[in-house]
């Protein structure tokens, strides 16, 4: 297979989707993580270390590069293959047996991708602009609040000053955070499995492994991205 053919036949794209959503699945367990360490309830000062650890740490920051790279050719060939499959079948069959070959997660992968990306654009735009950028601070302006934090001597920005802003308060940015990792839960419940199976691992004995797997990873990992908004809405994280 050329390098071309990666990015235009049928198996290529699947191959691209295969390891690229292996790489951000490997990249979820690490953000979720980090971000988890709210739950400290130390006023976020073991979140805010090793937040800071990562966005300064020089291999971390070349790995994001590849991170959003990586990010944009999942998204691309995602609705690439999902246009191409919906233009192979333009008229549906009057009976059609797709609901028992297949879970209708399965088949909105390109629903739910889509969903997931605008709730990513809100997510970039509350906490990694006003950390790699500096100038917004998700909903409110830094005149606001004091979104400063001490690390090693120094001035950073106090990323978990930042969570409690965006999520204290607004009910509306809650919802929309828990429907987004709802999205991604079936996104990811479908997706593990799938990116296995690209690469071969497909097997009567194996399969109902890769599944448990799957339905474990994306049901803790979904559980604590929507349990921190919630969490501190609520006032159970200060």
């Amino acid at each position: 297979m050329t390098f071309k053919q990666l990015f235009t036949s049928s198996i290529g794209k699947k191959f691209t989707m295969g390891l690229t959503g292996l790489f951000l699945i490997s990249f979820l367990i690490v953000h979720c993580g980090i971000n988890a360490m709210i739950f400290f309830n130390d006023g976020g000062d073991t979140f805010n270390h090793w937040a800071h650890f990562m966005g300064s740490n020089l291999i971390v920051r070349t790995m994001e590069i590849g991170l959003f790279l990586f990010l944009i050719i999942h998204i691309v060939q995602g609705l690439m293959l999902w246009s191409q499959n919906s233009a192979a079948r333009p008229v549906k069959y009057a009976v059609s047996g797709a609901s028992t070959n297949s879970k209708w997660y399965s088949r909105g992968m390109g629903l739910l991708g889509t969903l997931i990306l605008l709730f990513l654009v809100l997510h970039l735009y509350h906490f990694w602009t006003p950390s790699r950028l500096g100038g917004i601070a998700g909903i409110h302006s830094l005149e606001e609040t004091n979104l400063s934090a001490e690390y090693n001597s120094m001035t950073v920005h106090n990323l978990y000053a930042e969570m409690l802003l965006v999520f204290q308060g607004n009910l509306w940015v809650v919802i929309v955070y828990v429907l987004g990792v709802i999205s991604l839960f079936w996104h990811l419940l479908h997706g593990f499995q799938s990116a296995f199976q690209t690469f071969g691992l497909n097997h009567k004995k194996y399969t109902p492994i890769i599944k448990g797997a799957g339905f474990v990873y994306s049901f803790i990992v979904c559980l604590l991205f929507a349990s921190m908004p919630v969490a501190m809405y609520a006032g159970w994280v200060q």
